[in-house]
């Protein structure tokens, strides 16, 4: 669980380790986790521990993805999951933590609608001595995470995710030509540095323009991506060579509408990489994903969680950052079948 280097790679090898695949690594989380070393039947010999989780909204099938990776971790290691959803507001999801902060809770595992949404919730489960785990969005500045009770975060590099996409979909367009940037929720973290990363590939275009001059931001709500998506297309009346999506929902309900416009030849690309995002690659609808490990940030959390527990870990025993692999997902890139079985909700790996 060592903390990685935070550097990325240079510009020109981003799509070389793009295309490798994601060392997963089980074996070494789930070691020691019984007596006899393996994973198969729940050890009945062992007190079973209570885990409350609570992701921004389960309508977004990355949400999903990770909701059935902490369930299918959580039988095999003996840990009961409580699901608190966010639906995609942060004030509800905020509400929901506040309401069970006094239960009896082993560890907790939250992705917050957006940061500092869930620190007042999470500093009184500091006071309780309750371990708290943040999961691809930052509950707080990465900064304050310990002193408001955060143990560590486990999330994709964001910043990387957005590179390798927006990198692929600028070779595709030749790098010149309009293209347009869709959102996700302006205060999420992960947004804010897919964000950073398209801009980091982008600037180095002169050719390229961004329509509407930015990013629009659209909550990663399918609807108002969809209706944001057509009032750019008709801005333009050239075609419009690509854009890049914050998440595979938000991309797959607006590429219907380019068939029979002078954009349906538009080089999509996305972050996600499940289920959804992947078979939008198979079918042609989507040139590329980035990962988002869903699965992995989501089971990763209840491993460690069920870890700090049983062996009694202190906090200065984690490192305040553990970043999961992300790979590039396109027809050549030679993983899709991969992940398509990694992502199975059967396996619940990637």
């Amino acid at each position: 669980m060592a903390q990685q280097d935070s550097g990325r790679p240079s510009r020109r090898s981003l799509l070389k380790h793009a295309c490798a695949g994601a060392g997963i690594g089980i074996g070494s989380l789930l070691s020691g986790c019984r007596p006899n070393g393996g994973i198969g039947r729940p050890d009945r010999g062992r007190r079973r521990l209570r885990a409350a989780f609570s992701s921004a909204g389960l309508e977004g099938t990355w949400n999903k993805s990770g909701q059935e990776a902490a369930m299918l971790w959580g039988k095999l290691l003996d840990v009961d999951v409580a699901w608190f959803d966010g639906e995609f507001d942060g004030q509800k999801q905020r509400e929901k933590i506040k309401a069970i902060v006094d239960d009896p809770w082993d560890f907790c595992a939250f992705q917050a609608y957006q940061v500092g949404i869930l620190e007042e919730p999470v500093k009184r489960l500091k006071k309780r001595g309750i371990p708290v785990i943040s999961m691809d969005t930052l509950l707080v500045e990465r900064d304050r995470l310990r002193d408001v009770g955060v143990w560590t975060e486990i999330a994709p590099d964001h910043v990387y995710m957005a590179e390798i996409s927006t990198q692929y979909l600028i070779d595709k367009i030749n790098g010149r030509g309009k293209v347009i940037h869709i959102g996700g929720q302006s205060g999420h973290s992960g947004a804010q540095d897919r964000e950073k990363g398209f801009n980091n590939v982008v600037s180095e275009y002169p050719e390229v323009e961004v329509v509407g001059e930015g990013v629009q931001w659209c909550d990663w709500k399918t609807d108002l991506a969809s209706k944001t998506f057509r009032g750019l297309l008709e801005q333009s009346e050239e075609p419009i060579a690509g854009a890049f999506f914050h998440n595979d929902d938000m991309a797959l309900a607006c590429v219907p509408f380019l068939a029979g416009t002078r954009h349906e030849n538009m080089v999509v690309t996305s972050v996600d990489g499940q289920a959804a995002g992947l078979q939008g690659v198979r079918d042609g609808k989507l040139a590329a994903t980035a990962v988002n490990p869903s699965c992995l940030i989501h089971g990763w959390s209840l491993m460690i969680g069920q870890f700090i527990v049983r062996n009694d870990e202190k906090v200065e025993d984690l490192p305040l950052r553990i970043i999961c692999p992300s790979p590039l997902v396109a027809r050549e890139t030679g993983n899709l079948d991969a992940m398509f079985y990694l992502s199975d909700p059967k396996h619940c790996l990637i």
